[in-house]
């Protein structure tokens, strides 16, 4: 079988070598490229900790995607970047999975154009852990029975976006299931913002720690009762099984393809 040459923007970064280091080890897959501002003319394979692998980190440019007959380029930068990283990818035929947070609605529209213009497929993801995936889809089965829920997001203290792409997801989600919405109550806030952020009719609370990496809580309340769906990433590895199945699965996508649940049997 012929591997599927891939490229990691944001290889430098905390997730980024783990993609990288993922990718090595999955006899699908070829690595053959790896792209940062940080980290210019290091081996790849000695910032893993490993032998040179002839793979220096770049910047990314049109010319750098060119040179290593690249089908897929694997994302994970920052919110004020990724825009322009997913139009130079698809402008230059290469199918981009983006698990980088802070994109949009609005982003995703223009998205959607850019990749009926180039013929491709794209795949983007708010998370990549199968667990916080089947959070999310049991949150949605829990609102046709609990009109109110409240979620609660915790992530480590370098996560510079809130809330969260996974927790705009799931209240998207549960505003999906809810067979009647919420009625909102009169409050009295002595503090702003000490209610959180709401989208979608439900209350957001974003933590960030110093000690964390991604964990979620949905809180749902009814008569006499509380249901709480909790997920917790402890390790970064947990997303590297969604992050490969969308890398092997996007040549089979049609169009921009928003959410790992898409690519599972749920």
């Amino acid at each position: 079988m012929e591997k599927i040459n891939v490229a990691v923007n944001g290889a430098f970064g905390r997730m980024g070598r783990e993609v990288c280091q993922a990718v090595l080890d999955d006899e699908e897959l070829q690595l053959a490229g790896a792209f940062d501002l940080q980290g210019i003319g290091e081996d790849i394979g000695e910032v893993l900790g490993k032998k040179k692998l002839g793979i220096v980190l770049r910047n990314l440019s049109s010319e750098a995607l060119a040179e290593g007959k690249i089908q897929v380029m694997v994302d994970f930068t920052t919110p004020m970047a990724v825009m322009d990283n997913i139009k130079i990818s698809l402008a230059c035929g290469i199918r981009p999975v983006v698990g980088t947070t802070g994109i949009t609605q609005v982003d995703l529209k223009l998205i959607e154009e850019w990749v009926e213009k180039a013929g491709l497929s794209a795949f983007i993801a708010p998370n990549f852990a199968l667990g916080a995936v089947l959070m999310m889809k049991f949150a949605q089965l829990a609102a046709r029975y609990f009109k109110h829920a409240e979620i609660i997001e915790l992530h480590h203290d370098q996560k510079i976006d809130a809330p969260s792409g996974t927790s705009l997801k799931t209240a998207e989600m549960i505003a999906a299931g809810r067979r009647e919405e919420p009625q909102k109550r009169e409050e009295l806030l002595k503090l702003a913002g000490a209610r959180g952020a709401v989208a979608e009719n439900v209350h957001i609370h974003s933590v960030r720690l110093e000690g964390l990496i991604a964990h979620q809580e949905v809180i749902f309340g009814g008569l006499g009762q509380t249901l709480t769906i909790r997920h917790d990433s402890y390790d970064r590895k947990s997303f590297m099984p969604g992050v490969l199945l969308a890398i092997k699965k996007i040549a089979s996508l049609k169009g921009l393809v928003y959410g790992l649940e898409n690519l599972l049997d749920l």
